[in-house]
Parts: structure tokens; sequence; C-alpha cells
């Protein structure tokens, strides 16, 4: 201990105060083992502040900058009675939660006495909480008196002197609830002017303060309701002579046991400060932790401490007597000096934060008003808005990220595909927390197969596996969180790499950082959702929590898209059965159809097409549409296109198969309905017969490109027609396009079916001399339905081009009604197919032209007529005027006739019979054989 006590004699005499405290606190620290100490001085009024600490954290320091000198700890202990102090463990109700070491440790003080009066104290926190031994007291006793010593041989400060010498005059009480304030009898006697009248209270009080002390005095005591600190006024009190001394309060609030403040308790002294207390003060003030200013009335600077000229000024720059706005620091902060003038003509203590052009540092400037001028003080609080700033900004982001999880709940709620949940991901998800990577794996047939990604390309999907997945393992994460259920986070590669034993396992892509959520529903885990980063990125504990959270609401909503998926899945295919697998080719027409289902649903719906070939050059062309969506409508569908093939089969009249679908319609019940148009071409006059119930009319396009709608008369809907239904016949040129289309191409609730049709009528003619019919269907519904958007309703579209049959591909005959009719026929035959060069069907073709004319001459009536026409296959038609059609029969053994419709059905591919304008027409097909020799139409 004397070595220490010889070793601090040896300081120069002209060191500095801060130096003097950091010398005594080092030195008592080391002999004693203590953890840290600090050095306190008395502040204005009752405070006690930090001037200098060792070995004690930022976070505590600053939570005791400032200490109430009529507190419980060691340092008031020491200050008030002039002697040393120690406390064995700080109170529970004074220890930071942060700080559990005060309540274990012990603290001793010894005062710093200057004369008779303690200016300060040196404080010490003990690692072990044992009281200091005699000789330790005596060591740390001459260590404090030795800082005395050499704080007196420190130059004096210029500037503010302020007085420490004070004499008490008594104790108050104010009641903030009630407003009453009351002194004892000392007190009184100072206060009272006027003791016949006089009334403890606050309005007396205010009777006898100086008018211009009261704003500050007041703003004072209601700061320290405000924020609880301790209560600290400086004001003139008219005496009994009438002339105004300077008294001093300082007190402490008293709260209930909601923590409101009930009452201030503090006590009063007269201001007669000795020199060297205001000494000790300046010491005080010149080595705050804040920057402090003095100004007068005219905003000259009175003092400066020490912070202040670092932050300030500089090296070569005196503060004192320089007006406070020829600072350069200050003038560049743009409204200062008009928000400190406007506080100081308010008489209210403000403050508010600036920053400092020259360091980017940002103070908390605190403007107090005092008698003859502004206190400043400037507390560096750069880090804590920093701080604050993190704080806010990761309220907002926690706010934000809640606010887009509850949007990802109403998405994810809507979503009716997998697709769906893969995009609210994608929208909700990625961006909140900074991601750009989203892959989603489901799991079959053990393998996990990718159903949706974004941000990765495709050669990462086919090293994937693509369509038919990877195999599940728990050699990488996915596989592993899809085993255990647990997610796993990955913060960087190398993080990725050392998950696995060998350490050779890398990553397949180029992202850097990766959360695998395992998606579980119902105890069952069946897939993953991968988040990935392009750069390192380490979650939160709070991140983890809640992309965990948001993977569970994915599983869910995935769960029931891949439930819809399955469903629309097997509506698409019976969809798909109940319409054609493709268009029959046939040398009639050629012809291209669209169906677009409505988007985002899993019903089927009522819409169909058709191409249906038929006799002797004629060809049959439906579109239809039952009304509804669903099952029901489909079914309905379905039998609709079966009973219509089945009568046009049997070349019905199209009035009379329209009269028969309606039939069908209304045994379905009073709510059932549909639309049809049936067309008939024959392409060996060009003429097209059609029927249309409900129906949009069709579009025709002439070979010159120019569109019309012909005008095709309307009859009610099916199911609520009552027949017999009108026809119309048309006479179309050859190459001429035939449209049938179903409402759902051109009416949505933006567009009205008229200019659906005007639109449609635009987009036609400019492709009409396009071969390519498939393509032109392309057009057509992108035209209409732009991009690709979903439609409302289905839509069916059937663009078919006519072609005729030349005069050379036919020929007609009238032939008697006598026996003779069979041999004519025969020769007829025999010399056309001999000009067409098919002279291998002379023979076949000779028999059943002989047969169906001799049919006619035993079974009908003439007149008989014979045609032969070449498109595509050999048809023989022969015509009578009878109504009885043929039918086909078995006849026995000893019957001598009934077999030459037998014979017909084994000579020909096909036959069939229909009804004429004169009577009947029965005719038989026949391929034509494979020959290099050029067909009818190739003939000159």
């Amino acid at each position: 201990m004397i070595r220490r006590l010889d070793l601090l004699d040896t300081a120069d005499d002209g060191i500095t105060e801060s130096e003097v405290f950091r010398l005594a606190l080092q030195h008592s620290i080391a002999e004693l083992g203590c953890v840290g100490g600090a050095v306190y001085l008395r502040g204005p009024m009752s405070a006690l502040r930090l001037v200098s600490s060792t070995g004690l954290p930022s976070s505590l320091t600053r939570a005791w900058e400032i200490v109430d000198q009529d507190g419980p700890t060691a340092t008031a202990r020491a200050v008030r009675s002039a002697e040393h102090a120690w406390v064995s463990a700080l109170p529970s109700d004074l220890v930071e939660p942060s700080a559990p070491l005060l309540s274990r440790s012990g603290w001793f003080s010894v005062p710093l006495v200057d004369g008779h009066r303690a200016i300060g104290a040196i404080t010490c926190l003990t690692g072990d909480n044992e009281e200091p031994s005699p000789e330790q007291w005596a060591f740390l006793t001459a260590v404090a008196q030795w800082a005395m010593n050499r704080l007196r041989k420190v130059p004096e400060p210029t500037g503010l002197r302020t007085d420490l010498d004070i004499t008490p005059i008594g104790s108050w009480e104010w009641d903030v609830r009630s407003g009453e304030l009351l002194w004892d009898e000392t007190a009184m006697k100072v206060y009272q002017t006027d003791p016949e009248h006089f009334v403890p209270g606050v309005e007396s009080w205010m009777k006898v303060v100086h008018p211009d002390d009261l704003p500050s005095t007041l703003a004072a005591a209601e700061r320290t309701i405000r924020t609880h600190a301790p209560f600290e006024a400086e004001y003139r009190v008219r005496g009994a002579d009438g002339v105004y001394v300077w008294t001093r309060a300082s007190g402490h609030v008293v709260l209930d046991d909601q923590g409101q403040v009930t009452r201030i308790v503090g006590r009063g002294w007269a201001s007669d400060a000795a020199r060297s207390t205001r000494d000790a003060l300046s010491r005080a003030l010149q080595h705050m932790s804040d920057a402090f200013l003095s100004v007068d009335d005219g905003w000259r600077i009175t003092f400066a401490n020490l912070e202040a000229e670092h932050i300030l000024g500089s090296e070569d720059e005196q503060l004192f007597g320089r007006a406070l706005w020829d600072l350069p620091a200050l003038r560049r902060m743009p409204g200062l000096e008009e928000r400190c003038r406007r506080g100081a003509a308010e008489s209210v203590a403000t403050g508010f934060d600036v920053t400092l052009a020259d360091t980017g540092r940002r103070y908390d400037l605190r403007i107090v008003p005092v008698p003859g001028g502004l206190t400043l003080y400037f507390t560096d609080v750069t880090d804590r808005r920093r701080r604050e700033a993190e704080q806010a900004a990761a309220v907002r982001g926690a706010a934000e990220r809640a606010s887009r999880t509850a949007e990802l709940t109403t998405q994810l709620a809507a979503a009716t595909t997998s697709q769906d949940v893969v995009k609210a991901v994608a929208q909700r998800v990625l961006p909140p927390f900074d991601a750009q990577g989203l892959l989603v794996l489901v799991l079959e047939d053990q393998r996990l197969v990718h159903i949706g990604s974004v941000g990765y390309p495709n050669s990462f999907l086919q090293h994937m596996g693509g369509t038919h997945g990877m195999e599940l393992s728990d050699a990488d994460p996915a596989g592993q969180a899809v085993l255990t259920g647990e997610a796993r986070f990955h913060s960087s590669r190398e993080e990725w790499a050392s998950a696995f034993s060998d350490g050779d396992v890398q990553p397949p892509t180029s992202k850097e950082a990766w959360a695998f959520l395992p998606l579980t529903a119902s105890g069952h885990t069946f897939g993953v959702c991968v988040i990935a980063f392009d750069t390192a990125r380490r979650l939160t504990s709070e991140e983890r929590t809640l992309l965990i959270t948001i993977s569970a609401l994915v599983a869910h909503a995935l769960e029931r898209a891949r439930l819809y998926d399955a469903e629309l899945n097997r509506s698409e295919e019976l969809q798909q059965a109940l319409l054609p697998l493709g268009l029959p080719t046939v040398p009639e027409v050629t012809a291209a159809a669209r169906f677009l289902p409505a988007g985002q649903t899993s019903d089927v719906g009522g819409d169909w097409y058709d191409l249906i070939p038929l006799s002797a050059g004629q060809v049959a062309l439906v579109i239809g549409d039952v009304m509804g969506h669903g099952l029901p409508e489909a079914a309905t569908m379905g039998r609709l296109r079966t009973a219509l093939h089945t009568l046009a089969a049997l070349e019905l009249p199209p009035d009379e198969i329209m009269g028969h679908l309606n039939d069908i319609v209304g045994g379905l019940g009073e709510h059932a309905y549909a639309t049809c148009l049936y067309a008939v071409y024959d392409s060996t006059d060009g003429s097209c017969t059609m029927v249309r119930a409900g129906h949009p009319p069709p579009l025709v396009v002439r070979p010159d490109g120019s569109a019309y709608f012909p005008e095709v008369a309307a009859n009610p809907p099916l199911g609520a027609a009552l027949p017999p239904f009108e026809t119309t016949k048309l006479k179309l040129s050859a190459d001429s396009l035939l449209v049938l289309y179903t409402d759902g191409l051109v009416e949505s609730p933006q567009r009205e079916i008229d200019q659906g049709m005007a639109r449609l009528a635009d987009l036609l003619p400019r492709e009409a001399c396009c071969p390519d019919l498939e393509e032109l269907c392309d057009t057509v519904t992108a035209g209409l339905l732009p991009g690709g958007q979903p439609t409302t309703d289905d839509a069916a579209l059937l663009i078919a081009r006519l072609h005729t049959v030349a005069d050379r591909q036919m020929a007609a005959w009238a032939l008697p009604e006598g026996p003779e009719a069979a041999g004519e026929a025969r020769r007829h035959v025999r010399e056309q197919l001999t000009q067409w060069h098919l002279d291998d069907l002379v023979m076949t073709t000779e028999l059943l032209a002989s047969e169906l004319v001799g049919n006619v001459i035993r079974h009908a009536r003439g007149p008989i007529g014979l045609r032969l026409l070449c498109s595509g296959t050999l048809v023989c038609e022969v015509s009578d005027a009878s109504l009885t059609m043929p039918r086909i029969r078995r006849a026995s053994e000893t019957d001598e006739g009934g077999r030459g419709l037998q014979l017909v059905n084994a000579l020909c591919e096909r036959w069939g019979s229909r009804y004429t304008p004169e009577g009947k027409a029965i005719w038989t097909e026949q391929p034509l054989p494979d020959t290099e020799d050029p067909a009818p139409g190739d003939q000159p």
C-alpha cells in the first residue's frame, strides 16, 4: 500500500483532473482486487454526477451517470456523512435485470473532502462482497486525500462559477394529486411574508417566487412527474425585507402501487457558496460525459466544458466569450438557431436531436432556461438512436411480415391448385425475407417431385430429375426435412457442407443460404418447401419460427390443392373423353377445332363440337352447348352427342334430327336447356342446310376474305322449342370457311356477344387464305382471349374449309323402268370406271349397281336414277320414287330371294339409304385402290 502511495506522489503537479481521477481509481481497484470503480462529484442541486469510471461496462455506467445524493447507495452515504460507507448488496428494486452482479456484490465508497464538506466520492465494486479491512480503509482514505491535494493544484477553470455552499432552510412535500404544497416550520419562516394571511400551498409559494423563475421551476416539476427523475430547481425567493435571494430545491418522487406519482418530497437550501466548492462544481461540469454550454441573454458562451470544446470547437479555438451562432459546427445545422430562440422565448425547457455535419454523430440537445441565460446539454445518442432505429425497423419488419402472413393466409384460402399455392408463397413470403429462390417438392412413390419453383433455371430442375423427381434420401437436406419432419436451416455453403459427416456434399445451385421447411398436414409429411437466398443469410430465431409457422399454412393449402388437382385432372379426362378424340379426315371439308375449358374450375362443361361423315359427298358439322356447368351438364352433352351420331347415321333431315334432340332435352326436366347448330354440307352442289336452336349464327368467310353472318332461321333452345324446326339452305362457294362457335368464345363479363361476334369477323378475314386451320384456330382464340386469360365459360370453336366435287368426279344417268335397266346400269358403270382408270372396281361395281337396280324394279317404282361419285371413295347410288326403305334380312335355305342386300353388304365397305325430295336413294361406298394412275380429279 505504501508503495502505491509513494508512486502516486511522483505524479506531476500539472496533471489534469481526469488523470487524477484515473490514477486514484486504478490504484484503489488494483490494491483491493475490485472489478471496477467510479468517481462522482456534486452536480447542480443534489445530484452526484459521474466524472470518471474504470472497469465498468457502458451499459452500467449509462444507468448510473447521475446518482441522487439522498439515495441509499454507498456513494450518496459517503457524500452525506463525509465518511467512508459500505453497502453489502443493492436492494433488488435498484438492480437492472441486465446486471444481476449488482445484487451479489458489495460497494464501498470514500468521500472526497474539501475542508469540512464532501464534494464527491471514490466508489469501488467488489467481486467477493467483503467489507474492506481497517488497513484497506486507511489506504483508500489516503488515496482520496491525495486526489484532493492534486485537484487544488489543477489550474482553475474559466467561465461559469456555480454555488454549492448552501444552507438548509427546511423540508417540503408536494401532494401531486391535490396540488397542496407543505413546508416545515423552518421553511415557512423563509417563505412567509405576511404572517396573518400566509397559507401553506402552491399559490402562496408562487407569490414569493420571482416571476421569471416560475416557468422553469414548474417545468422541472412536470418533467419529474413524467420521467420519475430527481427534482432539481433553482429560483429566487422574496424575503421578509423584500429582497430576492437564491434558493435551491431537490426532491424525489413517491409512487403508489400502480407506479403513479403521488408526492414529491424534498428539501430546500439557501445558496451562499464558497470558492472551493464552486471550483469543484466547475471541475464536475468540465469532465461531464455530456457537452455542456452556458450562454448569457446575448447568446454568448459563458462556460463550455471539455466535451463541448471537443465536439464544437478545435484545438486552436476558444469557445468562451464567442457568440453561439459563430461556431461553424452549429452554423451547419439548418433551423437550429430558430428552434433555440423559440425555446428561450417560451422559457420552457425543450429538447430535440441534432446531427453534426463534421462527424455525423447525433446528439440530443437539451435547452434549459436559467436566470441570466440558458444552459445547453449535448448528449451523444448516436448509438442509442441507431438501436432505436434498428428496433423500429425490426418492429416494422415484424409488422410487415405479419401483414404479409395475413395476406398469405387469405391468398392460400382462395388457392385452388398447386400452382396457386406456389404463386402465393412466391408473392407473400420471398419479399419480406429478402429471399430469391423457391422450390416446392412433394413425395410421390418415394421420390421428391418438383411441382413449382421461382428463381431456379431449367438446367437445375432437370438436375433434380425433371418431372420424374429425385430419390428420397437423407443424404441431402430436402430428404432429411421430409424424413425427420423437422425444418433445417443452412446460413452458408460452408454450413451446408459441414452438416454432412464427410463434408464433401456441396449445394447443387449457386444459392448461398437455405431454409428447408417440411410440409406436414394431417400428421403426414408429404413434401418440402425450400426458401433460398443469393447471399449468405443467418435467419433470426423469430424469422425461423415465422417460416415454420408459414410452412404449416402452406402444407394444409397444398394438401387441399393437390386433392383439387386430382379432381380437376379426372374432370378434364372426363371432358376429353366426351369430346371427339380427333376430327375425321373427309374429302368434303378440311376442319380444325378447339375446346377451351373455363379457367380455374374443376367442373366440366356442356360445350361440344362434331364432324360426322354422311353419304354421297355429304358431311354434318355440329356445335352445341348445354346450359350450365358441371357433371350433370357434361353427361347431358354426352347423351346428346351420342344421339346425334345415331340420328345422323340414319340420314334424317336436319329438322327431324333437331326435333328428336329437343325431345331428349325436354325429358331431362323443365330447367334443362341446350343450344345447337346442325349443318349438312353437300359437296356435290355446294349447298348447306342448317338448323339452329338458340345458338349463335355461323360465320362464313368467302374465298376473297370477306366475312358475313348468314341469316339462318332462329329457333328456341332445345328443351323450350315446339317442333317443327325451321331450316335454312345456303349456297356456299368452294374454299369458303364455315365457322361454328359457342357463346363462351365471343361473350364475357367485359364484352357483349355482339362485340365478340364483330371481333371474330375482324379476325378471320385476314386469315381466310391461311392453309393451316390449326394455326388459324390459335389465332382466333388468342385474339378473342388475349394472353391466354381464363374464360368464365367453356368455349368451343370449329372451322371448316369447304370443298366441292368437280363435274368430272360425278356421273349420273336416268334408267328405264323395265328389266333392261340393270343391263344399262352395268354398261354405264363399266364405261365410266374405265374412263376413271378404276378397272379393278368394274366387276364389283357392276354387280352392286345391278343388284340395287333389280331391287327397285322388284320392290319400288320409277323413275330410276344412277349416280357415281369418285371423291376419296367410289360411291354408287341408285334412286327411285318410293319412300319404303330397304331392310336387310336373313334368308333361310329354302328362300329363293332375300339375299340381295346381304350380297351388297358383303361387296362394299358400307352402304345405306336416305330420303330425297323425290323419294329415297340407296348408296354403296368402296375404297379406291392404291394406284399411281391419275385420279379422276387430276385428268385434263
